[in-house]
């Protein structure tokens, strides 16, 4: 049972009252006829316990949207359900300051009826959110008194990666139909997909002429290319402590999924396979044998519960789950840091296991703030950022020219800016027929 603030001030009205009265006469005038109302009150309220809640179990949607959760409340007692009603979730599941306002609500339910009420969900973080419970407040007719309980009803809100670098899909696919040829632009690519046949026009290279041909007719011709098709990517993704590592407000576990999904779109649009590992020290994420529309979606679902795991990453067991991924020659894109530690430590002595058999991306998120670092003067505290940026830089270079020693393709940019890069180090080396 709960009083209300009506009740309250009722209360100290009938006490200021009683004061002026003598004796028990002022507590028989007031108090008795108080606690008749409140008790009348309290069995006119309808029942909470008896109460059904139902709500979808599950519903997606991607960061930055806000989610309109249904949830019905059917009374089946015989009395009026005047009720304040509060659906709680994880303080995430809003934005700062929001919850309060919007996850309580006032609604008048008649006997055997039933009424819905939406919460508006509008969650800053990436990830499932779980509905704690609902808790609901019964008021009498008089509202003076009220009965109040909990229930517990399942429901979950997906929240998915926001993709923002969807808007870079459509240049990047007029590329690929520049390379396979569909458009006016042909180029000659390495690949071993012959074509078709056109006249030679000055600029082309000279190993592409097809002399057979060019002796059953006057002109000279040439042979185009079409890169090749069903090729395999695997996308590995390093879940271990140093994905955790913000740049700007951005984790680079985040970056690297903008980037794997705009890769992944445009690969199952090149007609490529596509699979995914994320890993540190056992697998948290894969998705295995999908092709064409079903990829992406799976992708998205399997990258929006995954969390970064706060320990060191386990490269040589990586390694062997990327080659148990990956049975036959693939482009295994590892999105991964490039600090200097852990690849000297952790990732070179293990990617010879992959580059003997596989073409190797290693895909790296560039802090924007060593840049600033690095050009700033004016102070000594400037002065020694400088030096240090300069020191970061240094190591950094010395890290690529050791993995491009090994053949390994190596892509660093900013957060905004690694979709776009591994997507064009992807169009690249398959003109190049290295896929």
């Amino acid at each position: 049972m709960a009083l209300t603030g009506r009740t309250a001030l009722i209360a100290a009205l009938g006490a200021l009252i009683a004061g002026l009265l003598p004796g028990w006469t002022g507590i028989a005038v007031v108090g008795l006829p108080l606690l008749a109302a409140i008790g009348y009150d309290l069995l006119r309220a309808a029942p909470v316990r008896t109460l059904h809640l139902s709500r979808p179990a599950t519903q997606s949607i991607r960061l930055g949207e806000t989610a309109d959760v249904e949830l019905t409340v059917t009374n089946p007692s015989g009395r009026d359900l005047r009720a304040e009603l509060r659906d709680a979730w994880p303080p995430s599941s809003w934005q700062p300051g929001g919850a309060y306002a919007a996850s309580r609500h006032r609604l008048t339910v008649p006997a055997g009826e039933r009424r819905r009420v939406t919460t508006v969900l509008h969650p800053t973080r990436r990830g499932d959110r779980q509905a704690a419970r609902v808790t609901v407040r019964s008021h009498g007719p008089l509202g003076l008194a009220a009965r109040q309980g909990s229930h517990h009803v399942p429901g979950t809100v997906r929240v998915l990666p926001p993709f923002s670098s969807r808007k870079h899909l459509p240049s990047k696919l007029a590329r690929l139909r520049e390379l396979d040829g569909r458009t006016s632009v042909l180029l000659r690519g390495e690949g071993t997909e012959f074509d078709s046949l056109r006249d030679y026009v000055p600029g082309d290279d000279v190993r592409s002429i097809d002399w057979r041909a060019t002796a059953r007719q006057s002109a000279v011709a040439v042979r185009t290319w079409r890169p090749e098709r069903d090729r395999h990517l695997l996308l590995v993704l390093d879940t271990g402590r140093t994905s955790a590592g913000r740049v700007g407000d951005i984790p680079r576990l985040d970056a690297a999924m903008d980037a794997t999904l705009l890769l992944t779109a445009l690969a199952a649009h090149a007609g490529d396979r596509v699979d995914l590992l994320a890993f540190d020290r056992r697998t948290r994420a894969s998705v295995r044998g999908r092709t064409g529309k079903d990829v992406l979606p799976a992708v998205v679902q399997a990258l929006a519960p995954l969390e970064p795991a706060l320990i060191e990453s386990d490269m040589n067991a990586l390694a062997t789950a990327a080659r148990a991924g990956a049975p036959r020659r693939s482009l295994i894109v590892l999105f991964t840091s490039l600090d200097t530690a852990p690849v000297e430590m952790g990732l070179l002595p293990v990617l010879p296991q992959l580059t003997q058999r596989h073409t190797v991306l290693v895909a790296a998120v560039a802090d924007p703030r060593i840049e600033e670092m690095r050009t700033a003067r004016g102070t000594a505290p400037a002065v020694y950022e400088a030096a240090a940026a300069a020191q970061h830089e240094a190591e950094r270079h010395r890290t690529k020219a050791r993995l491009a020693q090994l053949g390994v393709t190596v892509v660093e940019a900013p957060p905004a800016d690694l979709p776009p890069a591994v997507a064009d180090a992807y169009l690249a080396l398959k003109a190049a027929g290295r896929l």
